[in-house]
């Protein structure tokens, strides 16, 4: 609406990063809008009226004509003699003139095929683990039910694992303690806008906990009910509960179903409320009752889980905590090698590798393969490491978990003689195409200096440039500066052989450590040795500002001050304007909670800043620590030396 009104891209820009999430936004009100002298409205955007206005009247229409990637319709006979067809823009790809529920209308049948990152990630796992530590996994042989792998999900240590590694599920998984495969299904669909809205997340927690009677709303819904102890959380369960007291028929708990998570679902709910009251008066259901029951049956048309669909992703989960847990090493190459996927950063995912013992290797002309991949740290010991028990098909019944028994992870790691080796991919400009070039000239004869990597390579001064920023070129015997003037006189293959400049690079002054990371992050945004806080620790620490691994029982209801990068911002529908943001340091990660005045304040701030200092009181209770905040500052602006050790490219993953 902004464009359509003549405003400037640069303005639209500007106006875009004040928005938080899809949603309505406020308008200013003048004082004869209220008849009174006194109202005001304190705004957290500088959007004029009339764009917000424009654009609240468009908010529900539809955007695009979009082409569902993995929608797929099957017909007995050619689908162009059922359905008008058209050529779609890719090649040898046909298009529906339908929308799925026109489709659905006509009764056409329709698949939707979910691609999941993850399970490239599992297998990459796989296929390395085999290569390098010569044990053999798949889905179905990986020992089930391995006390160790709830030992470490009960400590919400879920970096990098399918579905559970999220703000809120990490949040969650220390109060519900998962010791057995059921459990990691109910973690899968409880936290979901359904559950949230219709108020089943902390019923179950108690329920399942033992610290609140397992009760039901109706003796009816007793056997629908069971399983999730009384209290509603699939898809299937809603449309049980709407057939047993709502008198609805199958096909009327269909429609219920595909309400759910429908942009108007409210909306095609609303249709049979009539319809559901009814019912559950004939079943004795009135008032108060009736209407829990409906605001349940409500909740979920922002999105619940199908119980299928959750035992499926469970085993997922299972399987990637299972790696994590036995691989950390092998586990993050194939993350590395998936991306982009999942909820955080190469940079975070490194970082928390880093924290399990893993050795992070740079990127190496020399070494490298075109992937991460791992490498033997000591020529000569590739066999396994840990435990010979946990490669048992038949594992020890799980006992219920001890907060205070020691951590055992790293006595489970398999993979224990192998660092992870950045691939070449990994580096700036580097592609799949011109990482396997290199790789495959490096088979047929070693390289001997740069200009031989960049002849025989094809490489770009840019991309010589990204290598040796890398620190890719220190084989050679090069600091990373040396590479660098190296790399802009080197050979290639528009001249002739020997041509180039190879003289001795004059003697220059090495990179600090702060200057290497900043080359790390810069060229792989990847800091594999080391956290850019950890370079500000001293100066912070002089500032009684606590490291965030410190934080825990110790500190519960205290004021600290807390400094690290913003790896995220959400502003979740079902949060009620709270604002979360994941702060990361070198000892770890912390979730912080803004309220809706404290963003009001410091809005601008939370928005924007890459590194931040944050005053707040420490929350910790069963195992889980949270910070909610007073007071949102800049880090660079409080500490003016963080400007030369914070990465200007530091990018977080916002409202997503």
């Amino acid at each position: 609406m902004a464009k359509a009104l003549g405003y400037s891209t640069g303005q639209q820009d500007a106006w875009s990063k004040q928005i938080d999430s899809w949603g309505t936004l406020p308008i200013s009100e003048t004082a004869e809008d209220r008849g009174s002298t006194t109202t005001a409205v304190v705004l957290d955007h500088q959007i004029p009226d009339q764009v917000v206005d424009l654009a609240e009247q468009l908010l529900k229409a539809p955007r695009h004509l979009g082409i569902h990637s993995g929608g797929m319709v099957l017909t007995e006979r050619p689908v162009g003699e059922v359905c008008p067809i058209e050529r779609g823009r890719m090649d040898n790809r046909t298009v529906l003139q339908w929308d799925k529920d026109s489709c659905a209308w006509m009764g056409l049948v329709k698949f939707d095929f979910l691609g999941l990152g993850i399970l490239a990630a599992i297998q990459y796992t796989f296929d390395l683990v085999a290569l390098r530590v010569g044990e053999r996994w798949t889905l179905n042989t990986m020992p089930k039910e391995e006390a160790g792998v709830y030992d470490m999900l009960c400590r919400a240590d879920s970096i990098g694992v399918f579905q559970v590694e999220s703000r809120a599920q990490v949040g969650t998984l220390p109060r519900l303690l998962p010791r057995r495969f059921y459990d990691l299904v109910i973690e899968v669909a409880l936290i979901r806008p359904g559950p949230i809205q219709g108020g089943a997340v902390h019923p179950y927690i108690r329920r399942a906990t033992g610290r609140e009677e397992v009760t039901y709303l109706h003796p009816a819904l007793e056997p629908v009910l069971e399983r999730t102890k009384g209290v509603p959380l699939f898809q299937e369960q809603l449309m049980q509960i709407a057939m047993a007291v709502g008198g609805c028929t199958g096909d009327d708990a269909d429609l219920l179903r595909r309400a759910m998570g429908s942009k108007r679902g409210v909306e095609k709910i609303e249709r049979l409320k009539n319809k559901l009251y009814a019912g559950m008066a004939s079943n004795g259901i009135t008032g108060a009752l009736a209407d829990d029951i409906y605001s349940r049956i409500q909740a979920f048309a922002n999105f619940g889980f199908a119980e299928s669909h959750a035992i499926s992703f469970a085993l997922l989960v299972y399987a990637s905590s299972w790696l994590k847990l036995h691989y950390p090493g092998a586990f993050l190459a194939g993350l590395l090698r998936a991306q982009p996927m999942g909820f955080y950063s190469p940079q975070s995912l490194v970082a928390d590798a880093r924290r399990h013992s893993v050795a992070i290797l740079r990127p190496d002309i020399m070494q490298s393969e075109v992937d991460a991949d791992l490498e033997s740290i000591e020529p000569g010991r590739c066999g396994a490491t840990g435990l010979d028990s946990c490669l048992q098909r038949v594992q020890l019944e799980v006992g219920p978990f001890v907060r205070s028994a020691p951590d055992r992870t790293l006595e489970h790691r398999r993979d224990g003689n192998f660092a992870v080796r950045l691939g070449l991919t990994e580096v700036q400009g580097i592609g799949r195409e011109l990482a396997k070039r290199i790789v495959l000239q490096r088979q047929e004869a070693r390289f001997t200096d740069i200009n031989d990597v960049v002849r025989r390579a094809g490489l770009t001064v840019a991309q010589a440039e990204a290598l040796a920023t890398a620190g890719a070129f220190d084989c050679f015997g090069l600091s990373r500066r040396q590479a660098l003037w190296n790399a802009g006189y080197a050979d290639n293959d528009q001249t002739l052989p020997g041509s180039a400049i190879d003289a001795t690079p004059p003697v220059l002054p090495g990179m600090s450590e702060v200057e290497l990371t900043l080359a790390d992050l810069w060229s792989t945004r990847i800091s594999p040795d080391d956290h850019p806080v950890q370079h500000l620790r001293p100066v912070l620490d002089d500032h009684d500002i606590v490291p965030i691994g410190r934080l825990g029982a110790a500190y519960a209801e205290s004021r600290v001050q807390v400094a690290g990068l913003v790896t995220h911002r959400q502003r979740p529908s079902t949060a009620g304007g709270v604002t979360f943001l994941n702060l990361e340091d070198e000892t770890g990660m912390l979730n912080v909670v803004c309220s809706s005045e404290l963003w009001r304040r410091f809005g601008r701030i939370g928005r924007n800043a890459s590194g931040m200092i944050i005053r707040g009181r420490v929350e910790h209770s069963d195992g889980v620590t949270n910070l909610v905040a007073e007071r949102l500052q800049p880090l660079s602006s409080v500490y003016p030396e963080a400007r030369g050790i914070l990465p200007s490219r530091h990018r977080s993953r916002d409202f997503r």
